[in-house]
């Protein structure tokens, strides 16, 4: 990922068709108990909450929490700013064309009974048991997710 980022002046941005990184966030309730997914329209399974980068964020870690804040309509989550995860995927996103996500995952909470509000940008949002997540969830990341959060608290 650092080979990559310092090889494309734009790694950040979803116009370079080579790959670009994405922020996306597990997010927990404050007790850690559960988790918030998100049913995404094109990928058909249940994950967590993320997008791409903008030219707005100034930050990866700004990024992750401002897509985290649109597509769950909570207000007040907070973010751990050390990196959770990082990922690389093959993914056909906005541009219509096989790209790669250089996903950079980040821990955000939400306050213990927050209500989530779906997004245009999501089939469905709802809050799981951590150890009670839906069959189509994308499991291994999710599980895997939870497990490294676990080990933070």
């Amino acid at each position: 990922m650092l080979a990559f980022l310092h090889s494309n002046p734009d790694a950040c941005l979803r116009a370079n068709e080579a790959g670009h990184f994405t922020a996306s966030s597990l997010v927990l309730n404050e007790s850690g108990t559960h988790v918030l997914l998100t049913l995404h329209p094109k990928v058909g399974r249940w994950i967590q909450l993320g997008g791409h980068c903008e030219p707005t964020d100034h930050t990866v870690v700004d990024a992750a929490l401002r897509e985290a804040t649109e597509e769950s309509g909570i207000a007040g989550l907070t973010i751990d700013p050390a990196l959770l995860s990082a990922h690389t995927h093959p993914i056909t996103c906005s541009l219509g064309k096989a790209t790669r996500h250089l996903d950079l995952r980040f821990l955000v909470y939400a306050p213990d009974g927050a209500r989530a509000m779906r997004s245009e940008e999501s089939t469905d949002l709802r809050w799981w048991p951590v150890d009670a997540l839906p069959d189509a969830a994308e499991r291994e990341t999710i599980d895997h997710l939870v497990s490294l959060a676990a080990r933070r608290r």
